[in-house]
């Protein structure tokens, strides 16, 4: 990946239960993202089917093969990578929470599953946490995905920054009233991390839950270069890859780290 990076944040409400009307629908703002020279797109979590879960089993993608087939081939077509957001997708008779990242070629670079479970929306009911961490290399970079309320539980950001990732993607549908909670955690990661932290959350309503959009960009030293409001749109940023070293070195907290006094005893 070259060090100025060019991403688009796909920032969209999400028909409850309806993946052909949300297939549809990403199709066409990756096309309009693509036309502005990205170099990474990136989508909501859960944007095939939203949190239908009492019918989930029988609306979630199929071992991913239209997420596949659909998006791989939009990365293809426009020469874009592209951080899938999640999909509700069935493997093995389970349902989990799965981010697919495509490389400009279509082919997929891996897949993460979310790993904790967000009881408040009865995820842990219907889905299947995933059992492996979200680090990819992707041209060249390595990054590092996790999923909403992944967000909540540092030792996962810091699992991701010590294999090497620069940038952590968090795809989400986080709800009000925990605006704060969704801003002050991304900061706090990506600066205790020393990574960029880049966010894509779905905005409209759900039944009771609405959600707020506020999808951001924080760079290593906290500094917000994006943050978007409460409405559907597509934000472009561009990003400088260059200054994870930098930063890194001016402030060596890796190499200051004493884990060996970090076990619980």
């Amino acid at each position: 990946m070259k060090q100025a990076v060019r991403i688009a944040l796909l920032q969209m409400d999400i028909a409850l239960g309806q993946p052909q009307a949300n297939f549809a629908k990403a199709a066409e703002w990756i096309e309009k993202a693509a036309a502005h020279g990205t170099d990474l797109i990136v989508l909501p979590e859960m944007w095939n089917t939203a949190y239908s879960l009492q019918n989930i089993r029988d609306i979630a993608d199929q071992n991913g093969a239209k997420t596949r087939e659909v998006i791989g081939g939009l990365a293809a077509k426009h020469g874009v990578n592209i951080l899938a957001g999640s999909v509700a997708d069935v493997r093995g008779g389970e349902v989990f929470n799965t981010t697919y990242l495509f490389d400009r070629t279509g082919a997929v670079v891996g897949d993460y599953s979310k790993i904790h479970l967000f009881r408040l929306m009865d995820e842990e009911k219907y889905l299947q946490g995933g059992d492996e961490v979200g680090r990819f290399s992707l041209d060249g970079v390595e990054i590092g995905s996790m999923i909403c309320y992944d967000l909540r539980f540092p030792e996962l950001s810091r699992t991701l920054s010590l294999s090497g990732a620069q940038v952590v993607f968090i795809p989400a549908e986080w709800p009000h009233p925990r605006l704060n909670h969704w801003r002050h955690l991304q900061i706090a990661r990506a600066i205790e991390n020393q990574m960029f932290v880049v966010s894509c959350n779905r905005v409209g309503r759900a039944g009771d839950t609405e959600f707020f959009g506020h999808s951001m960009v924080i760079d290593p030293w906290g500094e917000i270069l994006l943050e978007a409001d409460e409405a559907e749109g597509i934000h472009h940023v561009t990003i400088d890859l260059g200054i994870v070293p930098e930063i890194r070195s001016r402030i060596p907290i890796f190499e200051d780290r004493r884990p060996e006094l970090y076990k619980q005893k």
